[in-house]
């Protein structure tokens, strides 16, 4: 196998554009716990290779193996908004506790996992190292002598592939999870883990073992059920004449399959792997390979920082093993579900108050917008699900969004301050709102990104109220989770995060509208949003309170208050002197405050905020305290400190990956901004980050943008149109002296400090660092 993918990479010509040698993931000792495996994935299917070889193992997953039971709780008459609001208005916390919370300890829905494959490779048989090359997605583990397992999973085909080379696995066998049997842990409310998988209910699976063969079928909730299948066969390698014995190598082929794809879901897995035995095995894993160079030629950056660096194509690379269109979105564990015999963390479900969101931030300026099109492609498909929900339980029009929800996004519960928001679907829709101004799709526009906001906007002129003071409230208003589920949750007055999406929601659907055209509707949401109040600010400091008259009294890992300024944008530093101050506010209250209450994604949410800033040295210091206090040793988000040095109280280690995703955008924050109608090259970087380089990042309107900075100055940039139009760069240039060295130079214009640019479809300039005289 590695014949084979350096063969391919030197005929596809890989460019620097790959993830370098540097970048791959090396663990010196074996990693022993699923946590901590080399991750695989196609978006589709997952697995985890760990182990030390006796035995070695391979966690499986597939992202749509969910149980999708009902919550009983809300098919009552008390779950309506209404009634919500009497309730909080009468204090009933118990009662709001068990009807909204409550349910979430329930042992469904849940997310579940496909259990594992295991094989020893002889009797106390010598580790050497597991390692993870980024740009063929491919594991090896390496044992001593020349005995070496490789694993990938397909980055198009439904199937994963293990060649073991030097020596024959023993004992192969597939392990079905534990969805039956005692339960020692109980499903129940107020858990990370929700209890045993046990606690579903399901019947014994029935197991599959043949002399080449193994696997089980398992019966889920309802009718759903799957099926896990892995054949395996020993050929002779290609081999010398002169000697005597020929190399032989153990391949095995494993698929996931389920009752959505037919009646015998078996039968479509040992079909899909008797293909893959029957078929070439080089072409097999050149088409493979292909399609990740395709991945990886989208982008690229180089910083001199290389813990940050590595960070971020470690980074991308579990980005594009999760995300991919026409699969399920990015869930809290994406492809890569626990593997411990326990319900997966908080359900390993889609949590829409930050989660689902912070995942895909980075597919806008890292040039991956096919990606997050699967995330808007199953936003668009659920839909109607979402607003049959709107009206059920609020009574409303439009459209709103459960806040924690299954594979439907349906709303499966939880502390109800945020699994009830009304705000769930505002913070959606701004992702469709990024895919337009990214992609300048007309047709996208048209048919999706401004019917999402359109209805959103409804939902939320509807369930706005005048207040005492004749302007726009929320009757029941949060932030994300301050207060966690305690009454005081509910704030008093409208909170600064509800505001925020409200106010950014009124004011991009007549944006949008002008955009298509649509006068009436421009002119209607324009007259909605002045009806709004202000943000609420802090006479002492000047910054964002939570609400009104109420600070942040205490460190938070939910910066929801600061939504106005990233991501929304409704407060920017290209504002002038008033918008500085509050941005420099909230950066001072982080400082102030301090991270003892933290999580990962909390670091690497600050360094788009201090980007933002343009704090480059403020920005590169929060990812790298990410990287090398809040990942594990594979560089999965942990959530918790797992340095011992105090970053934060949170110690503990459940893994999701909004905050990897997060990181790595923060990254691509300080290198271009767009955001505000200007393109800014290297707008927040440290002042000792002397050389840098990125290529092929992606601008609001269409533009592909590459850089290079030497000796502490940009030198060169070059700037591609997709869908053509005007561009307005910030002069980036030492004393704003420039020339064009690549395209028409009459297109290119400067005056004050920008840089005005027309380009057609296709069109490419180049400028360079020239002095000026």
């Amino acid at each position: 196998m590695v014949l084979v993918l350096s063969s391919v990479l030197c005929l596809a010509g890989v460019s620097a554009q790959s993830p370098l040698e540097s970048h791959t993931l090396v663990l010196d000792s074996p990693a022993m716990t699923w946590d901590e495996g080399l991750p695989l994935g196609n978006g589709l299917l997952g697995g985890l290779v760990w182990g030390d070889g006796g035995p070695l193992k391979i966690s499986l997953d597939r992202t749509d193996l969910w149980d999708l039971r009902p919550v009983p709780q809300y098919d009552t008459p008390d779950y309506n908004y209404a009634a919500m609001r009497e309730w909080v208005k009468q204090k009933r916390i118990e009662d709001l506790h068990r009807l909204y919370d409550d349910p979430y300890g329930n042992a469904g829905p849940t997310k579940i996992p496909a259990g594992r494959i295991e094989f020893t490779l002889g009797e106390n048989l010598p580790f050497k190292k597991a390692e993870l090359p980024l740009a063929p997605a491919c594991a090896r583990v390496s044992f001593d002598g020349a005995n070496q397992v490789r694993a990938l999973i397909h980055a198009v085909e439904p199937i994963g592939m293990i060649e073991v080379s030097g020596i024959s696995p023993k004992d192969v066998r597939v392990i079905a999870p534990p969805f039956s049997g005692e339960v020692k842990d109980p499903a129940g409310p107020n858990k990370i883990s929700a209890g045993d998988l046990a606690s579903l209910g399901y019947p014994a699976p029935m197991m599959i073992q043949e002399a080449t063969a193994q696997g089980y079928t398992q019966q889920g909730w309802g009718d759903f059920h799957f099926a896990v299948y892995l054949e395996w066969q020993e050929v002779e390698l290609p081999h010398d004449a002169g000697k005597k014995k020929p190399a032989r190598s153990w391949r095995g082929v494993w698929s996931i399959a389920t009752s959505s794809e037919g009646s015998d879901p078996l039968a479509v897995a040992r079909m899909r792997v008797r293909k893959a035995l029957l078929e070439d095995w080089m072409n097999l894993q050149a088409s493979h390979l292909l399609a990740w160079l395709d991945y990886w030629k989208k982008s690229s950056i180089e910083i001199p920082d290389k813990v940050i660096e590595k960070q971020w194509y470690l980074d991308m690379y579990k980005f594009g093993s999760a995300a991919h269109r026409n699969h399920p979105p990015i869930s809290l564990q994406g492809p890569w579900t626990a593997d411990d015999g326990k319900l997966p963390p908080w359900k390993g479900d889609y949590h829409h108050d930050l989660n689902t969101e912070l995942c895909y931030w980075p597919c806008y300026t890292g040039n991956h917008l096919d990606e997050g099109l699967g995330f808007l492609d199953w936003l668009w498909k659920t839909k109607p699900n979402c607003e049959t929900w709107t009206r059920r339980f609020f009574g409303k029009p439009g459209l709103n969004v459960p806040m924690t929800a299954d594979l439907n996004n349906n709303q499966i519960g939880g502390w109800h301050q945020y699994t009830h928001s009304s705000t769930t679907a505002a913070w959606l829709a701004h992702h469709f709102y990024l895919h337009w101004r990214y992609s300048t799709d007309e047709a996208f526009l048209k048919e999706q990104a401004y019917p999402y906001l359109r209805e959103t906007a409804v939902f939320l002129e509807a369930i706005t109220e005048n207040g005492e003071d004749g302007q726009r409230t929320l009757p029941l208003s949060s932030s994300p989770e301050i207060h966690d589920n305690r009454l005081e949750a509910w704030f008093p007055s409208i909170t600064n995060y509800d505001l925020a999406l409200i106010r950014w929601t009124f004011a991009k659907t007549a944006e949008l509208a002008d955009r298509l055209g649509l006068e009436s509707d421009a002119s209607h949401w324009r007259e909605v949003l002045a009806e709004m109040p202000e943000f609420a600010f802090s006479d002492k400091t000047g910054g964002l309170l939570v609400a009104k008259n109420i600070p942040l009294q205490d460190s938070h890992r939910h910066l929801s208050h600061l939504m106005a300024i990233h991501p929304l944008g409704l407060i920017t530093w290209e504002n002038g002197e008033k918008d500085q101050k509050v941005i420099l506010a909230a950066l001072e209250e982080m400082d102030r405050l301090g991270t003892s209450q933290w999580c990962g994604y909390s670091f690497a949410w600050k360094a788009s905020m201090a980007a933002r800033a343009r704090d480059g040295k403020r920005a590169a210091e929060a990812l790298r305290i990410f990287a090398e206090a809040f990942c594990l040793r594979n560089s999965f988000h942990a959530n918790g400190d797992q340095s011992g040095k105090g970053y934060s109280n949170l110690t503990y280690r459940p893994f999701t990956l909004e905050g990897n995703c997060a990181a790595a955008a923060g990254l691509q924050e300080m290198l271009l901004q767009s955001y505000s109608g200007e393109i800014r090259i290297f707008p927040a970087i440290p002042d000792d980050w002397k050389e840098a380089s990125f290529d092929s990042l992606r601008a609001e309107g269409a533009f592909l943008v590459s850089a290079q900075r030497a000796m502490g100055q940009t030198q060169r940039v070059e700037i591609q149109s997709e869908k053509g139009g005007a561009c307005h760069l910030e002069n980036p240039f030492p004393d704003g002296g420039f020339e064009v060295v690549e395209g028409k130079s009459e297109k290119v214009s400067a005056k004050d400090s920008l840089i005005l640019i027309e380009l057609l479809p296709g069109e490419k300039v180049a400028l360079t660092w020239r002095k000026k005289i």
